[in-house]
């Protein structure tokens, strides 16, 4: 017979969590389980790795899911090791081969020349195994079923690319390369298009996430790392929750103004035009987000009233002021 098992006791958790994301776990089963070390009640994440990849992968508790949107948007790097003579359904190492081919005599020169091909703006095409949807199905659900569907291409910038030789791949089949690139780039058909460039196929063996935004790898803590400490060790991993909001202009209210302004509100307020801002108390505590025009602050996206009082307590910036 089963021992019953344990209720968690949830609790109210506000802010960032910047993990790196071990091989083999999807994205939300990554967050679940730092969720429920946390007993956090509310979560979610900033865009998915694939489960063959590892690295950055901030995740978001409490208030932080509010503005998760603000980091969606924000511009990735990615180191990656590409296969060349063998093109994979899935263009990694989860799918089975389904093309080879022979791979051209290549030297550095002509990495860099490639390199600078595919630098820059340019269509891509999403592969059929990712979680883009098609008519409310992801589309990888046609792909295990033998489907191929018409993609949109869609425009997408690859800021720097750095490629080299594999140190132990004698045969030049393997090369190591760095990618900057803007949001919804997928890395693996960056590979294949690498590959081509070369005059064959390829596949990707590793894929990790170095930096999303201004997060990056050296900022993470493992899974492993937090399943080994107390609760309050892992909540002092927590950034606050306007580490999403870093782009954004600070406006500080006066506390007259506070209850008005969390109700949506707007606020007459000296200050120019801007279009992103964040909302903090005289304490630092944040209210929410908000653009300013022709004096007027104006709320786009708020703290409850509720959720404004947990991250002051959280944050325990009530000693402070």
């Amino acid at each position: 017979m089963n021992a019953p098992r344990t209720r968690v006791q949830r609790r109210p958790v506000h802010g960032v969590l910047l993990l790196d994301k071990p091989l083999g776990l999807s994205s939300n089963q990554a967050l679940q389980k730092v969720k429920w070390l946390l007993r956090a009640e509310k979560a979610g994440h900033t865009g998915t790795l694939d489960p063959l990849a590892t690295g950055v992968l901030p995740l978001c508790f409490g208030a932080a899911t509010k503005f998760s949107q603000q980091h969606l948007d924000a511009n990735k790097r990615y180191r990656a090791t590409l296969r060349l003579g063998e093109a994979t359904s899935t263009g990694d190492t989860e799918g089975g081969v389904v093309a080879t081919a022979s791979v051209p005599a290549y030297s550095e020169s002509d990495l860099q020349r490639v390199a600078m091909q595919l630098t820059g703006t340019q269509q891509q095409v999403p592969p059929m195994y990712s979680a883009l949807k098609k008519d409310g199905k992801p589309l990888y659900v046609y792909a295990r079923a033998g489907e191929v569907v018409e993609r949109v291409a869609r425009e997408i910038e690859i800021f720097d690319l750095k490629m080299a030789f594999t140190p132990d791949s004698k045969a030049k089949t393997d090369i190591e390369f760095e990618a900057s690139c803007s949001k919804g780039t997928y890395i693996r058909t960056l590979g294949e298009d690498i590959a081509r460039a070369l005059g064959t196929v390829g596949h990707l063996l590793t894929l990790r996430r170095v930096q999303t935004g201004l997060f990056g790898e050296a900022q993470c803590v493992t899974l492993m790392a937090l399943e080994a400490m107390n609760e309050a060790q892992r909540l002092a991993y927590l950034h606050p929750v306007e580490a999403l909001l870093s782009h954004h202009v600070d406006v500080t209210l006066q506390d007259e103004d506070i209850p008005f302004f969390l109700r949506g509100m707007r606020r007459r307020i000296t200050a120019p035009n801007a279009t992103e801002v964040a909302v903090f108390d005289r304490c630092h505590t944040l209210l929410g987000t908000a653009h300013i025009e022709n004096g007027a602050l104006i709320p786009v996206r708020l703290l409850s009233g509720t959720e404004f009082e947990e991250v002051k307590t959280q944050q325990k910036h009530e000693l402070l002021c």
